[in-house]
């Protein structure tokens, strides 16, 4: 059983590569989280080594998206293949 705390980290790094734009708008829709969890499990990204930048688009400062530079520790392939397996741990 995978922890559902890891499992939420990868989730959210998956569908920053996956969607066109990731703004907090745009992950809330695709991950049906809220806002405030979207928000969290972004700034804990970096204790796991990850690495995502805010890329300001915009007019405010805070337009924009979000861009992984970096995996960190997690496999990016073992994620993909493994991705109902994270979801399942969120429904446990």
């Amino acid at each position: 059983m995978l922890n559902p705390t890891f499992s939420r980290r990868v989730l959210l790094m998956l569908a920053i590569e996956e969607l066109e734009r990731p703004s907090v708008p745009s992950l809330m829709k695709r991950l049906d989280w809220p806002r405030r969890t979207v928000q969290d499990v972004i700034k804990a990204l970096a204790g796991m080594g990850v690495e995502v930048s805010f890329i300001e688009d915009g007019v405010r400062h805070n337009d924009g998206y979000y861009q992984l530079a970096s995996w960190g520790s997690i496999n990016r392939d073992w994620a993909k293949a493994h991705q109902s397996a994270l979801q399942q741990s969120l429904l446990s």
